[in-house]
């Protein structure tokens, strides 16, 4: 049972991937991104383990096609997704939070910046919103399917009690708002599609890698750990869940 919800949503409404479904993973080559790979290759329903990433990735399977793409490019994302027949399982797990030059999340208005907030916003917001535009039709109408983009718990309003980081947290509360907004859309053609945000969690990847001096060891996770429970909770999901944000430990988190 997914927490934080009715009782309801324990009964038995929701069915797994079948076998011989295509799984896609955008962002294969972050650290979660191939955690979450490697689990999907670990699971023999899986016919098709579909990665795509900027640059090439490290593993290499019978079931795994790797395509380069650039989410930046919206003919990127369209020509890769014209060579997908149908996609049951896609997850979303792209995402900025600092730049490389050093720039990290604004602390103040003084901060703000539009690049900084245009940064963000392309990479967290629009590029999942065009990978959901050209793959939408490739969800199956009569099956189950699962559409997932890592979202964070920062990007909550109702939960937003220390400020700060602008442009980080509003990519992520408009994500939100596009996975619902998409959700309510998908519920008319494809009603067995679920369509949600995730928080992982705290994951020691180079996303966190200048913040994780100030979170605690137990709460710092390994992208294999953050991998699994994501995958996990993606299992219990119902269509019920469609439209809502999840933390990694399964409980609703509030817009």
């Amino acid at each position: 049972m997914i927490q934080g919800q009715g009782t309801s949503h324990g009964r038995s409404r929701r069915t797994h991937h079948c076998a011989g479904a295509t799984a896609l993973v955008v962002g294969a080559g972050g650290g979660i991104g191939g955690a979450i790979i490697s689990q999907l290759l670990a699971n023999d329903r899986f016919a098709h383990v579909h990665a795509w990433s900027r640059s090439e990735i490290q593993q290499s399977h019978e079931r795994l096609i790797h395509t380069r793409v650039d989410v930046s490019g919206e003919d990127q994302i369209a020509e890769a997704a014209a060579r997908l027949d149908r996609v049951d399982f896609a997850i979303i797990a792209t995402g900025l939070l600092h730049e490389r030059s050093g720039r990290g999340p604004e602390k103040s208005l003084r901060d703000i910046s539009a690049d900084q907030f245009a940064a963000n916003f392309a990479v967290n917001t629009i590029a999942p919103a065009l990978v959901l535009k050209h793959l939408h039709q490739r969800i199956p109408r009569d099956t189950r399917a699962v559409f997932a983009a890592i979202s964070a718990r920062v990007g909550s309003i109702t939960d937003n009690r220390l400020g700060g980081w602008y442009s980080y947290r509003a990519s992520k509360a408009a994500l939100n708002q596009i996975i619902k907004t998409a959700s309510v859309e998908l519920a008319r053609t494809r009603p067995h599609c679920i369509c949600v945000t995730l928080h992982p969690g705290t994951v020691d990847t180079g996303l966190s890698a200048p913040f994780k001096k100030n979170v605690a060891s137990d709460k710092l996770f390994t992208p294999d750990f953050a991998a699994q429970k994501l995958l996990e909770i993606t299992e219990r999901l119902t269509v019920e869940d469609s439209g809502r944000l999840f933390a990694w430990d399964g409980a609703e988190i509030p817009f």
